[in-house]
This record gives structure tokens, C-alpha cells and sequence, in this order.
């Protein structure tokens, strides 16, 4: 004979994180990122929301869990943003190649833009790790009055980057060491950044 099946919230099971991951996933996808809360993932998952917070913390850091990128971008452009304003453009570009050329790291990202190229969920999760992330590093290290703007330029750069070198595979870009991606972008780049405003 079995006893009553328990009723409310879960504890911490085995499936639990994964349970929340998805629930979070869901509704960055659904919501974006303003409209998503850890009540909601957690209700969503059937757990208290506290475990969420126990399990990852912030909503950032939930959002970055959600997207199971292999690096913290955070932690990446912190070293970008840190330095001599005139080489911001340069330093972006090397970073970007560093964690872009390793092909344990490549896979995810290449996964996670084509998501964001194809469907709407997918745009609202990219274009929300780029706002939050990036974005935010670039326009707080770019101290000008037209920062928002300039950081849109950037990233057109980059995802120009990203769809020639890494996802349809355009030579010479794509077999191009990394280096000499830097010698000819990073002077432009750099430009979007700091030059005067046309």
C-alpha cells in the first residue's frame, strides 16, 4: 500500500536544475528578459523560489545558465573593457576570435545565432544576451553621448564577422589567422568607437 503523494512545491531532486533551466528558457524565449521572473520560472518549474536563487542566483546569472554558453561573457569582456580606450576596438576583435576560434566553444555560439536567425524565440534570447551582456560592457567603457549608437555599429561588425567566418565559411575570412582578422578590422572597429561623429 502506498502513502498519499505529497503535495506543493519540490524539493532539490535530481531533476530539479533541469526542470528550472527549462522553465527558464521557456519564458526568456515567450517574455525577454524584463518580462521573465524568478517567481514565474519557479512556479513554472514547481519548485520554491528560493531554490532558484540557491541554484543560480541572480536573473542574470539564471539567463546566462538558460543559454548554456561554454564561457561567462561577462568575465570576457571585463578584460576587454579594462585598458587604453584608443585600443578598445583591437582588444574586442581579439577576444571575440579567441573564444569564436576554439571549436569547443564555437559549437554552442554558432548553435545559439542560428537560433536567434531563425525564430522568433531564438531572436529574443540572442538579442537579449546581446543587450545585457555586450552591449552593456561596450556602452559603459564607451564614454560618449552616442555610445548606443556606436555599440549598434560594432555589432553589425561582428555578426558580419560571425556569419562569414564561422557560419556559411567565406574564404580567405575564414581560414584568415586570427591576427590578421585583427589588422583589418580592428581599426574599424575602433572607429565606430571613438571617432567623431560623422
Amino acid at each position: 500500500m502506498t502513502g498519499p503523494v505529497p503535495r506543493g512545491r519540490r524539493g532539490a531532486g535530481a531533476d530539479t536544475r533541469s526542470d528550472i533551466l527549462a522553465a527558464a528558457r521557456s519564458s526568456f524565449a515567450d517574455r525577454g528578459f524584463a518580462g521573465t521572473t524568478i517567481r514565474a520560472v519557479a512556479a513554472s518549474a514547481g519548485v520554491d523560489p528560493a531554490l532558484v536563487h540557491h541554484f543560480y542566483g541572480t536573473k542574470d546569472d539564471l539567463f546566462l545558465a538558460a543559454l548554456e554558453l561554454p564561457v561567462d561573457p561577462r568575465t570576457v569582456m571585463a578584460g576587454v573593457v579594462e585598458g587604453d580606450p584608443a585600443t578598445l576596438g583591437p582588444r574586442l576583435l581579439r577576444a571575440f576570435l579567441g573564444v569564436w576560434d576554439d571549436p569547443e566553444t564555437r559549437l554552442p555560439l554558432v548553435a545559439l545565432v542560428r537560433a536567434g536567425l531563425t525564430g522568433e524565440p531564438g531572436r529574443t534570447i540572442l538579442e537579449t544576451a546581446l543587450k545585457r551582456i555586450v552591449f552593456a560592457f561596450l556602452t559603459g567603457a564607451v564614454e560618449l553621448d552616442d555610445a548606443e549608437r556606436r555599440v549598434s555599429l560594432v555589432a553589425s561588425q561582428m555578426l558580419g564577422l560571425i556569419g562569414a567566418r564561422y557560419l556559411l565559411r567565406l574564404e580567405p575570412i575564414a581560414s584568415m589567422p586570427a591576427e590578421e582578422v585583427v589588422a583589418w578590422l580592428g581599426p574599424t572597429v575602433q572607429r565606430y568607437l571613438t571617432a567623431p561623429t560623422p
